[in-house]
């Protein structure tokens, strides 16, 4: 069966771009520490705005103020550094990453049911394969271990063009595989 080396790739990819979700739970302890301080500076700063402090606003020096401005641009520089990578994970290896390994489970499924020559069968499935590693792969090894190469191989879209080419051509598969399957 042609498929099956898809829906196999599929299972262990689906594992791999899954394991991410605990990576990202450890992430979330620096961006509560992070929203922590954040809140705290800024809440500093909007005491200060709104002379909630005993001394007069006019006694407060340009020092004060200026520290108070400089903790809570900080504060949520910090809060955002933090969010960053979570988010990048997020919306890139992780949603990707599973989105294309249930593809290629299903490619699997169909490919192997249709009725069509196996040089159709083998483009499809490895075109699904190749454009899973070229896509959420390289997008995997930029986020989570930050390998510009990665990155550089990512921005030539090969990746996303051979998923694309991979539809296409399931699509033509299914239409001859489907059609000649109906008049036996």
């Amino acid at each position: 069966m042609v498929g099956k080396k898809n829906i196999v790739f599929g299972f262990l990819y689906l594992v791999l771009t899954a394991a991410l979700g605990p990576l990202m739970v450890n992430m979330y302890a620096d961006f509560g520490t992070a929203a922590v301080e954040k809140q705290q500076s800024v809440g500093r700063l909007q005491a200060l705005q709104q002379n909630e402090f005993e001394e007069d606003l006019e006694a407060l020096t340009a020092e004060q103020i200026a520290k108070a401005n400089t903790a809570g641009i900080l504060g949520l520089n910090q809060l955002m550094n933090a969010e960053m990578p979570i988010d990048a994970i997020k919306g890139g290896p992780h949603a990707h990453g599973n989105l294309e390994a249930l593809l290629n489970i299903v490619v699997g499924l169909v490919i192997g049911m249709l009725a069509v020559s196996v040089w159709l069968k083998q483009l499809v499935s490895w075109l699904f394969i190749i454009g899973t590693v070229m896509h959420s792969g390289m997008l995997y090894l930029s986020a989570v271990f930050e390998f510009s190469w990665a990155e550089t191989l990512l921005q030539t879209g090969i990746g996303p063009v051979c998923v694309l080419l991979g539809l296409l051509a399931a699509g033509v598969a299914a239409c001859m595989g489907l059609t000649e399957s109906n008049k036996t």
